[in-house]
């Protein structure tokens, strides 16, 4: 190592650099972070799916069963009543 070619930094531009780096550390940090509320969100959303497909299915079953039962037509929830079309 040649002593000429060297320069010793100042105290101002070795803070500068570490503050940089803590910053980059913070950041690296804040996206893993994220990253993880990302799979855990990706894991409620794949539940929710599934629970979403399982209440269209009972649906369709309940639908086939009053048709079946009633014929074709409409229900009239509050009024608890089947009208035939």
């Amino acid at each position: 190592m040649i002593m000429e070619n060297v320069t010793k930094l100042t105290e101002s531009e070795i803070l500068q650099i570490k503050e940089l780096q803590e910053q980059q550390d913070s950041l690296i940090t804040s996206f893993g972070q994220l990253e993880y509320q990302i799979q855990l969100l990706e894991i409620q959303k794949k539940k929710l799916i599934e629970d979403l497909e399982k209440l269209r299915k009972k649906e369709k079953d309940i639908a086939q069963e009053l048709t079946q039962k009633y014929g074709n037509g409409t229900i009239n929830i509050e009024e608890g009543i089947f009208t035939k079309t």
